[in-house]
C-alpha cells in the first residue's frame, strides 16, 4: 500500500473538515459561468459595463494572504485571473467566518472554486475580479508542482522532467499551461482536414480494429482471443486493406483518422497506440496526391495560424502553393 504524504493527509483532512461545516466539497449541481480569463483580459478594457455581473470557475493557483482580503489567482482553460477576495463580502449567514475557516485554511492550491462578482482594475493596473460569492467545486486531495515565474517570466521549480510530464500529462497541462496550445492546435488541424476533405466530397468512414488478418504494413501486431469464435485477433497495424475495399466497392473517396496498434520498440517518437489518416480517391495517381496534400497543408496552416509560414527547427517553411508562371 502507498503510504500517502503529509500534504496529502492534511488535504484529506480539510476535507472532513469542509464536510463537518455542511459544505460538499464536490458538490454534484452545475456553476453557471458567464465568461473566462482570456475573454475579460483582452474585453474589459472597451466594454466594462459587460462585466458587472461575472461568473467563473477554476484551479485555485497562488494566494497572497493579507488579514481581511486576499488577492488570489484562478486558472480556467484559457488563462489566468487574479481575483481580490474580502472577508465581510463572502460571509454566509449559514458560515459567517467563511473567509477565516474555508478560504484561509481549508483551500489550497489546486482547488476548484467557482467565483461571482465585478471586473475592476487595480491601482497597479491588474484586471482582476472582485468576489462576492465563493463556491467550493472540487477540493484536491493531491499537491500540485508550485511553478514559480517573476516579472520577465522566467520559471523556477518548473515541472520539467520528461518522464514525469509524459506520464503525468493532467499535471503537465496544469502547470505548464502553454502545453494546452499543442493540444488545442492539434484538434483545429484535424478539424480542418476533415472539413476539407468533407468539402470535396470523400467520405469519412470507420473500418475494423480486430482484425482476424493484420495488413496493410509490416510490423508486429498485438494478439488477442475472441471466446465466442473461439479464434485469434488482432489490433490493427494499419487501416489500408479495408480502406481500398472500399474504393473497389464504388465510393469515389474515402479516409479515416483512427488509432493504430504496432508491438515494437519505443521511444519518444514512436508509440505502440498512435494516431493514422489515410485517404484514397478513385481515379487519381500519385502528382494529384502530391499536389492536394501540398494544398491541404496550406489551407490548414492558413485557418490556424493566419498566414502560411512556419517555424520548424530554427528554420521559416513556407507552405504557399507555388503556382508556375
Amino acid at each position: 500500500m502507498q503510504l500517502l504524504s503529509e500534504q496529502e493527509l492534511e488535504r484529506r483532512k480539510d476535507r472532513e473538515e469542509l464536510y463537518s461545516l455542511g459544505i460538499n466539497p464536490y458538490p454534484a449541481e452545475s456553476f453557471v459561468i458567464n465568461a473566462n480569463a482570456a475573454d475579460i483580459h483582452s474585453n474589459y478594457e472597451n466594454n466594462k459595463t459587460d462585466y458587472k455581473d461575472i461568473s467563473i470557475a477554476g484551479r485555485l493557483m497562488s494566494r497572497r494572504i493579507m488579514g481581511s482580503a486576499s488577492f488570489a489567482e484562478i486558472q480556467d482553460s484559457t488563462g489566468r485571473l487574479q481575483i481580490y477576495v474580502r472577508r465581510d463580502d463572502i460571509s454566509t449567514p449559514e458560515n459567517p467566518d467563511f473567509y477565516n475557516t474555508v478560504f484561509k485554511k481549508l483551500l489550497g492550491i489546486g482547488d476548484f472554486i467557482g467565483v461571482r462578482g465585478y471586473i475592476f482594475t487595480t491601482q497597479t493596473g491588474e484586471i482582476s475580479l472582485h468576489v462576492t460569492h465563493l463556491t467550493v467545486l472540487s477540493k484536491a486531495v493531491k499537491p500540485l508542482p508550485i511553478v514559480k515565474r517573476d516579472e520577465d517570466g522566467t520559471v523556477f521549480d518548473g515541472f520539467t522532467d520528461p518522464e514525469q510530464r509524459y506520464r503525468q500529462r493532467y499535471v503537465d497541462l496544469t502547470v505548464n499551461p502553454e502545453v494546452k496550445k499543442t493540444f488545442v492546435t492539434r484538434s483545429k488541424i484535424i478539424s480542418n482536414m476533415r472539413r476539407y476533405f468533407d468539402d470535396h466530397g470523400w467520405l469519412e468512414v470507420e473500418t475494423p480494429i480486430l482484425q482476424a488478418v493484420h495488413g496493410g504494413a509490416a510490423a508486429r501486431p498485438f494478439q488477442t482471443h475472441h471466446n465466442t469464435l473461439d479464434m485469434p485477433l488482432y489490433l490493427r497495424i494499419a487501416n489500408e486493406l479495408y480502406l481500398k475495399r472500399l474504393i473497389v466497392g464504388g465510393f469515389d473517396g474515402v479516409y479515416e483518422f483512427g488509432k493504430m496498434f504496432r508491438n515494437e520498440g519505443m521511444d519518444r517518437t514512436h508509440n505502440p497506440e498512435f494516431t493514422s489518416m489515410e485517404i484514397y480517391v478513385a481515379y487519381k495517381d500519385y502528382i494529384w496526391m502530391m499536389e492536394m496534400v501540398e494544398e491541404l497543408l496550406e489551407k490548414v496552416t492558413q485557418t490556424i495560424h493566419g498566414v502560411t509560414a512556419v517555424q520548424v527547427g530554427g528554420k521559416t517553411i513556407d507552405l504557399q502553393v507555388l503556382t508556375a508562371d
